[in-house]
């Protein structure tokens, strides 16, 4: 892990965790602008070099594929950039907590780490979630992954509050 420890209550990160976290924010922030935008981007670094592999936002509405999150597709295309299954040696960040489908998947891929910035319960209060916490997930597996977060919570969190997207989910609420 690159940099010094810093720990708050919910977990061990470093400052260049932080400083990624609001690099990745700020590059999610640019989809507010899009015909899609999401407040759910990641991106995937080596953990031993630091250097950025992917990264990606959610495409669920421009695939037509739910299980496009933002996670799932960084993973995706790291996979196909690598030509393999594994992401031994690699540490996802993503601006809000895994859902249970993303930290299965970021287990399954072998991430050494997943780093997040809002929470699962920060996103539920803005659309549907399935609320396990994604250490909980990783908790249940023989399967290795540490998991720390949040991580600039509030300016990932900017993501869910912005105007633009505060008007897509009441879009979405009037359609269900």
């Amino acid at each position: 892990m690159l940099g010094a420890p810093l720990a708050d209550a919910d977990g061990i990160y470093t400052a260049i965790d932080a400083e990624r976290m609001r690099a990745l924010a700020a590059w999610t922030m640019k989809s507010m602008d899009s015909p899609y935008p999401t407040p759910f981007g990641a991106e995937i670094f080596g953990t031993n070099d630091g250097v950025s592999l992917m990264r990606a936002v959610n495409q669920v509405g421009p695939e037509h594929d739910p299980s496009a999150h933002g996670e799932i597709v960084a993973i995706r295309l790291a996979c196909r950039k690598l030509q393999t299954g594994s992401l031994r040696g690699y540490t996802l960040y993503t601006t809000c907590e895994p859902c249970p489908m993303c930290a299965a998947c970021c287990l399954w891929a072998g991430l050494d780490r997943v780093v997040y910035g809002a929470t699962i319960t920060d996103a539920a209060r803005f659309g549907h979630q399935i609320e396990i916490p994604a250490a909980e997930v990783a908790r249940r597996t023989d399967l290795h992954c540490v998991v720390a977060g949040p991580v600039e919570r509030e300016a990932c969190l900017a993501l869910f509050t912005n105007p633009t997207m505060q008007k897509v989910y009441a879009r979405w609420k009037a359609a269900r």
